[in-house]
């Protein structure tokens, strides 16, 4: 049997119902993984946040689409709009003023949310771009967007790193931010919310939920709804990754997948998969990848009790940013759905 992921409906549910319980609107972010977009769209009200175009697809009902703009034009916007798409986020100056313009020259009425840069501790790395309008310039387009007759409700986003355990102090960033609060009616947690891995720690996780009721309480004295955009937590608990165990040599598992097709994350953030029936006592194991690249490492060491070649290996919280690449002409895994 090859690799394949499994994708638990009732657990994204579940994990959906907790984010229920501490905002007032969910957006979960549709590249996340859109498998459990499906899940979600039929088992739930919430919104989908969509990045571009060709992520529409995985949507039936447009409406409940929460677009981020990039680069677009009057084209594109009246696209969107045709397709009843009516709330969106938008990052830049340019952008902006593109869809004023569009507005000027139509009777449809958004909702319309301006994205603000934070103070990013990580950008001298020069490994992230930081999104966003500074401060000055968002509170100067509200004041002017305020009573414009085509914005239905006007709020602000903002992104946080999803695994960024430091920065969520949201309740003093936003204050130092925003000059008149009566302007908006939305405040949007963009950038997830942390999920649990083999190299973090669950007990910042309940610190980062204690943070975002706290936010959501001194929002709601001032009348303002919080959307929390918790795509990671929702996916990565609600899949595992059923692996094969290939070969074992020098204290080496080396499995019938790799992180190119099954956990980019590994790569990116990082961010690396518990696995199920793990320990903290034992013999230690590399977990390898099947491509020739030293990169592809699911997990560095590993206590494991006694693997046997074609055991299963079963990778947990593995359900976000699970896309997979071309490289060595990779297949795209299965996704299984269960319950």
């Amino acid at each position: 049997m090859s690799a394949y992921f499994e994708l638990s409906e009732s657990k994204a549910i579940e994990q959906y119902k907790k984010i229920e319980d501490i905002t007032d609107i969910v957006s979960y972010s549709n590249k996340t993984n859109p498998e459990v977009t499906k899940i979600l769209e039929k088992n739930t009200n919430c919104l989908f946040s969509v990045h571009s175009v060709n992520e529409l697809k995985d949507i039936s009902d447009k409406s409940r689409v929460l677009f981020l703009a990039q680069a677009w034009d009057q084209k594109l916007i009246k696209e969107l709009t045709d397709m009843k798409i009516g709330s969106f986020v938008v990052d830049n100056k340019p952008d902006l003023d593109e869809l004023l313009n569009f507005l000027d020259n139509t009777d449809i009425k958004i909702n319309l949310l301006l994205r603000v840069k934070l103070k990013e501790n990580t950008i001298r790395t020069e490994k992230y771009y930081v999104f966003g309008m500074s401060a000055e310039t968002v509170n100067n387009r509200l004041k002017e967007l305020k009573n414009n007759d085509k914005i239905s409700k006007l709020g602000i986003h903002f992104h946080r790193k999803t695994q960024n355990m430091s920065e969520w102090d949201l309740k003093y960033e936003i204050s130092e931010i925003v000059d008149d609060f009566t302007l908006i009616d939305f405040v949007d947690i963009g950038g997830g919310i942390p999920s649990v891995y083999a190299n973090t720690n669950e007990d910042v996780i309940r610190v980062v939920f204690n943070k975002i009721k706290e936010f959501k309480t001194w929002l709601n004295e001032k009348n303002i709804q919080m959307i929390v955009e918790p795509g990671r937590f929702i996916a990565a608990p609600a899949v595992k990754l059923i692996t094969n165990i290939k070969s074992i040599y020098d204290n080496n598992i080396i499995v019938d997948a790799s992180v190119y097709n099954t956990d980019m994350d590994a790569l990116i953030v990082p961010v690396k998969l518990l696995v199920e029936g793990e320990s903290d006592k034992g013999t230690p194991y590399v977990i390898k990848g099947e491509t020739p690249c030293s990169l592809d490492l699911f997990r560095y060491k590993v206590y494991l009790d006694k693997p046997k070649i074609g055991d299963r290996l079963i990778f947990l919280n593995a359900g976000a940013y699970n896309f997979n690449t071309s490289f060595c002409n990779l297949d795209k895994l299965e996704t299984r759905v269960v319950d």
